[in-house]
């Protein structure tokens, strides 16, 4: 497609004057999208792992390469009640070299609210990704009473995209370092944090990793593919291997994963998927062909050892829920990439705020299930599982019927093309 000079300049015009929220909750979004009460304040934090396998560097065949691998970590916490609210970020696109700048809520260094500690939330980006890809909702759980720490994963951002085989290695690994690293934080900051109370959310290889680190090793042949890790380093997530248990860890309660790449690929089996034991939450596209849906339904009904969701937005494909909304600058093209960034972010159907609150509501009641213990948050997801089948049924005084079976948390009429299905442990 022939892009026109006044085009180009349009572009420029929006960039330049784009806010990029990335905290913005529409009117019709379900009920629990919303931001809570607590101010937010985040900050930059770098952790290095010693002594850790290079992949990049590793061969086909020769010695194993080592080195001190460094993770930039962004963390979103609740702050003092007098912190002023809004902030800006400054971000790579996924060419790796555009700037974008984002406007949320969260005040840059902001002293932390010690008057009570907080669960942990970790969130793990797709590859390529960065710690900014799902700041809509670290934001958003950071006014709930969380604090969460997304990680920009070494060899696997925009502007250090390398071989496959490093995230394939290290995407759980880099998940329990950091999980280790923030719960070990001295001052206000570590003092928040509630250590033995945890979470994972991960988007497409970010989900990759949850599920490993979740119990779901992988298979023998997925340690054997010529494009994934050289010199059998990939074994170090194999199913069944010691090193594999040892990711084992009881302060981590639940798992989400958007998207998750790997069942399409034979990276797990039937003895794999059973491995997870804990909450689970998967959440897709319907017409996902990256991780390919189908493949994401055959996590859902191959890990029979615990209880777990499945929110599919129909017809969506792989960004479906996770990334924030396109900034404006991405919607021009890009030499490096061939094509605008946009589509990195956007979905042809979905609008990215729509999702990103869907996705919102859902996992806030899900982690406060699991993590705070509120009971009455399981009311959400007793649903019927094709949203377009439930029924708005109320009296006069706007109070349901015998007969209204419309899914919680929702206005009327704004969960069509939703599906949320529930296996128990067993099924």
């Amino acid at each position: 497609m022939r892009i026109f000079p006044a085009a180009l300049t349009l572009f420029a015009a929006s960039a330049a004057h784009a806010e990029n929220r990335i905290d913005i909750v529409r009117p019709d979004a379900p009920e629990l999208a919303a931001f809570d009460t607590h101010k937010i304040g985040v900050t930059t934090l770098s952790f290095s792992n010693p002594d850790q396998i290079d992949v990049v560097k590793s061969g086909a065949t020769g010695e194993v390469s080592t080195y001190d691998r460094s993770l930039t970590v962004e963390i979103w916490y609740p702050a003092t009640d007098d912190t002023t609210a809004g902030g800006t970020y400054t971000t790579l696109l996924r060419d790796g070299v555009t700037e974008a700048t984002l406007t949320g809520q969260a005040a840059r260094d902001a002293t932390p609210d010690t008057s009570q500690s907080y669960p942990l939330v970790i969130i793990s980006h797709g590859y390529p990704g960065n710690r900014h890809l799902m700041s809509p909702l670290g934001e958003n759980l950071a006014s709930k009473g969380y604090v969460v720490a997304s990680i920009d994963h070494r060899d696997s951002t925009y502007d250090d995209q390398t071989t496959f085989g490093s995230t394939l290695v290290n995407r759980p690994w880099d998940q329990r370092f950091v999980i280790d690293s923030v719960t070990g934080l001295d001052g206000d900051l570590g003092q928040i944090i509630q250590a033995d109370n945890v979470a994972i959310i991960g988007y497409s290889m970010g989900g990759y990793g949850a599920l490993i680190h979740a119990g779901a090793g992988v298979t023998q042949a997925s340690t054997e593919y010529e494009w994934g890790a050289p010199l059998g380093l990939l074994e170090r997530n194999l199913m069944g291997s010691d090193s594999h248990a040892a990711l084992e860890n009881d302060a981590i309660k639940a798992f989400v994963a958007f998207g998750p790449w790997g069942n399409n690929r034979g990276f797990w089996d039937a003895d794999g998927l059973a491995g997870i034991d804990k909450p689970l939450m998967l959440i897709a596209g319907g017409i996902d062909d990256v991780s390919e849906y189908d493949a994401i339904r055959g996590i859902f009904d191959g890990t029979v050892n615990t209880t777990r969701h499945l929110l599919t937005f129909e017809a969506a494909n792989h960004n479906a829920g996770a990334p924030m909304p396109a900034p404006a600058e991405s919607y021009a093209f890009s030499e490096p990439l061939g094509y605008a960034p946009f589509d990195h972010y956007a979905d042809a159907v979905w609008d990215s705020v729509r999702m990103n609150n869907i996705s919102q509501h859902f996992i806030t009641a899900y982690l406060d299930l699991h993590l705070k213990g509120d009971s009455d948050m399981a009311a959400y997801f007793d649903l019927v599982p094709v949203a377009q089948d439930s029924v708005w049924s109320v009296d006069d005084a706007g109070n349901p019927t015998e007969d209204h079976s419309y899914w919680a948390g929702f206005p009327n009429r704004t969960a069509a093309g939703l599906r949320f299905e529930t296996k128990a442990t067993g099924e």
